[in-house]
């Protein structure tokens, strides 16, 4: 059977085409094509069967699938069925993907043969389904009787798919697909990984698919430009680098840095007292919280100062001082921080925790220092993630230093909360990060972590033309104009 996706075919006539196996399937690169042909094949012979697929992110997996479920529209537009693909959200994940799919039938021309009702689109009697695989999602009723998609396998919850989606395709064997890129090594993606690499050992049959971003950059000389901008921003050894685009699957607990990182850290230049002429300087501020309710021992404020150069693809940030207060009155405190920061340091921008009783001391010095200079930063779940991510993509390529090891007691307790910093990976792509506190405090770890996040705000290299976005804590990607999303 022939699947010939050209601009002004009618919907009818692409159903009704019959010839060989081979598909010419447009716009897609030759990775892409092979999954295509793969997951059509199982489609037309009716096999049923999954596949799992894995793309480097930003490397044309959503064209990919949606230029499979147009073939599907259009080869069963006069025998009817239905195809689901379910995303870990409706919004934006599934529209994006509905979205994406109406655009593959603009770009074909073939919008009259093609009707939208609501988060389904139709081509005569066949029709896709776009469904959020929340777990408070209510998506009995529908099935799957062309192909049933996931989309970003590794953030849908196993217990949700098993019980509302697998069964949309078990009374009809329609293919099911999997699409991601790894993360934890207890999700979806990676169950289903592990079943289809145990039945190609079975039979040889390929069901796994694996193109980590130089498979894609073979193809795209400009992807690979932004991907190499990314490594010498994040580092490769960053998780984000790890699983976004070398496909690896990262460990869920563990040391947050291990020998290679601290030594990285390591800085050569001594502590300075003062601020060198010219150069511009950023803040982290860890506000003291309540005293531990095991000790009775006090929590400490701790303030770092770094020197921030603007750099290619992001600054380079020296810590050249390191403060820590203990049971200071709040008043003078805050009197303390406002000079250091302002007429002593003149501070382009200061992080500050203002978790808690922390919120309340970081209002009062925003009113001290000029407008816009005091971020704020509660520490939720999702910001402190963004807080660690930033942390190791500053270690990881080599753009954070520490002044020098001086034995200083600021400098040798930063170092042993550093070595004792512990880091776990979230199935929700969230980085939890601390010290154990049977072992200690985290206040320089975090201190340090906020002077990294306003070293952002300081310096940042102009854009290229055209839309770009770095990833920022597991942001969605934009790359260059031209290259497939």
């Amino acid at each position: 059977m022939m699947v010939d996706l050209v601009p002004n075919r009618t919907a009818e006539a692409a159903a009704d085409t019959r010839g060989d196996t081979q598909r010419r399937l447009p716009r897609l690169r030759p990775y892409q094509r092979e999954v295509a042909r793969a997951v059509l094949e199982r489609m037309v012979r009716g096999e049923g069967g999954a596949i799992s697929v894995e793309i480097a992110r930003q490397g044309g997996k959503n064209e990919l699938s949606a230029q499979v479920e147009l073939a599907a529209l259009l080869l069963h537009a006069g025998r009817g069925g239905s195809a689901v693909k379910c995303a870990p959200t409706l919004v934006p994940q599934a529209r994006i993907s509905q979205a994406r799919l109406e655009r593959c039938v603009r770009d074909a021309g073939l919008e009259a043969a093609f009707e939208r009702r609501g988060a389904s689109l139709r081509c005569g009697g066949a029709s896709v389904h776009f469904l959020s695989a929340e777990p408070s999602a209510n998506v009995v009723g529908h099935t799957a009787s062309l192909l049933l998609e996931v989309d970003e396998a590794q953030d849908v919850d196993i217990e949700k798919f098993d019980r509302d989606f697998r069964p949309m395709a078990a009374s009809t064997d329609a293919p099911v697909v999997f699409y991601g890129t790894p993360w934890g090594p207890r999700s979806l993606l990676e169950q289903a990984k592990a079943e289809h690499r145990a039945a190609e050992r079975r039979d040889g049959r390929r069901r796994h698919f694996r193109f980590d971003w130089q498979a894609v950059a073979a193809h795209v000389p400009a992807y690979r430009r932004y991907v190499e901008g990314e490594r010498a921003r994040l580092g490769e050894r960053h998780p984000l680098f790890r699983t976004q685009y070398e496909l690896e699957v990262v460990d869920e607990a563990g040391r947050l840095l291990d020998a290679a990182a601290l030594a990285q850290v390591e800085g050569s230049r001594d502590r300075q007292r003062v601020p060198a002429a010219g150069a511009r300087y950023v803040a982290g501020l860890d506000l003291a919280g309540p005293a531990r309710p095991d000790s009775g021992e006090l929590d400490s404020t701790v303030l770092t100062l770094a020197r921030v150069t603007p750099g290619e693809h992001a600054p380079l940030i020296e810590v050249v001082e390191q403060q820590a207060w203990q049971g200071e009155p709040a008043e003078s405190l805050l009197a303390s921080l406002a000079d250091r920061l302002r007429r002593v340091w003149r501070v382009r921008h200061v992080a500050v925790d203002a978790t808690g009783l922390g919120g309340p001391l970081a209002d009062l010095l925003a009113r001290r220092l000029p407008a816009g200079v005091v971020e704020p930063v509660v520490f939720s779940v999702e910001r402190k993630s963004r807080l660690g991510f930033g942390l190791l993509a500053a270690v990881h390529s080599g753009r954070l230093r520490l002044f020098r090891a001086d034995g200083s007691r600021e400098a040798v307790e930063c170092r042993r909360q550093l070595a004792l910093a512990r880091g776990a990976y979230r199935d929700e792509r969230t980085l939890r990060f601390d010290v154990d506190p049977s072992e200690g405090d985290d206040d320089y770890l975090l201190s340090l972590a906020l002077a990294v996040a306003a070293a952002r705000h300081v310096g940042r290299p102009r854009t290229a033309r055209g839309r770009t976005a770095h990833i920022e804590a597991g942001d969605a990607v934009q790359v260059e104009e031209g290259v497939q999303r």
